[in-house]
């Protein structure tokens, strides 16, 4: 029993160690964000600021088009997220109710799609844009988002439509209901969380997405936050570090909530999919 409740007290303390490593970049930033360009330069920094200001924020938004940026991602991030739902739920529902060689295959290539870097794909993507006259435009930006959140997307949503019941499938068929009328009508509610869960997903991906924008977006109308963010860094290197702070804080907090929301669901559709019928 004193071994258990040791081994248990030590697994509490490591995780807790953890939870303090993951929080400290994101408590410093918030502590940056308050802090007056006296206390930013100074040698004995404090987790507390002295005297917390907000002009960090009014200097933020007068010297970058903070608003115009998050718009843009707002919008990249919305479109993204229904075009990869729309194009999951029928194809999740294919991959996980006809279990062929082909839908494990494309299980498998779902899976290894993760592992390539962004630095693979970024020139033929680049070129096929190109070809199609999307660079620099928001349009294309979608399209690069959903294909790129479309794997997890799928993964996530073969996973809860395993834990239908194929019975309500079969008693809608015998009372006449063809395939399409029975996703829609009795395999798609039951799916409503997963399909949030997948949305909210993708709406995240998308909107702290950085490499992509700054390749494929040229004007400076037309760039997302997380790129407006690097206007704050001159061009030796020197950050203006209060004003990038309290930016990258507003910047940060969407995808903090959203998460909060969606990370329970998200780790329950994997354990979902994990678990063989």
């Amino acid at each position: 029993m004193r071994t258990s409740r040791t081994g248990r007290a030590g697994q509490y303390l490591a995780l807790l160690a953890y939870l303090l490593f993951l929080a400290f970049p994101f408590l410093w930033l918030i502590s940056t964000a308050f802090k007056p360009p006296r206390e930013l330069g100074s040698l004995h920094p404090t987790w507390i600021p002295e005297d917390p200001t907000l002009a960090n924020f009014r200097q933020a938004f007068d010297e970058q088009p903070l608003l115009h940026a998050a718009a843009n991602s707002l919008i990249a991030a919305l479109g993204a997220a229904l075009i990869a739902v729309l194009l999951a739920t029928p194809m999740a529902y294919v991959m996980a109710r006809h279990r062929t060689r082909l839908a494990r295959a494309a299980t498998g290539w779902v899976v290894v799609s993760q592992a390539f870097p962004l630095v693979l794909v970024i020139i033929p993507l680049f070129l096929v844009l190109k070809n199609l006259r999307l660079i620099n435009s928001m349009p294309g930006l979608i399209m690069v988002y959903v294909v790129w959140a479309l794997p997890f997307a799928l993964w996530m949503l073969v996973g809860y439509v395993r834990a239908v019941p194929p019975e309500l499938e079969e008693a809608a068929a015998v009372d006449g209901a063809g395939r399409l009328r029975t996703l829609v009508s009795v395999t798609a509610p039951l799916l409503a969380p997963g399909i949030v869960a997948t949305a909210l997903f993708a709406f995240v991906t998308a909107w702290n997405e950085f490499f992509f924008a700054l390749v494929l977006l040229k004007t400076p109308e037309k760039q997302t936050l997380p790129v407006v963010l690097t206007h704050f860094i001159g061009a030796e290197g020197v950050a203006d570090l209060g004003p990038l702070a309290a930016a990258a804080f507003l910047a940060t907090l969407p995808s903090l909530v959203v998460f909060a929301v969606i990370q329970r669901r998200i780790t329950g559709g994997m354990l979902t999919g994990a678990v063989k019928s």
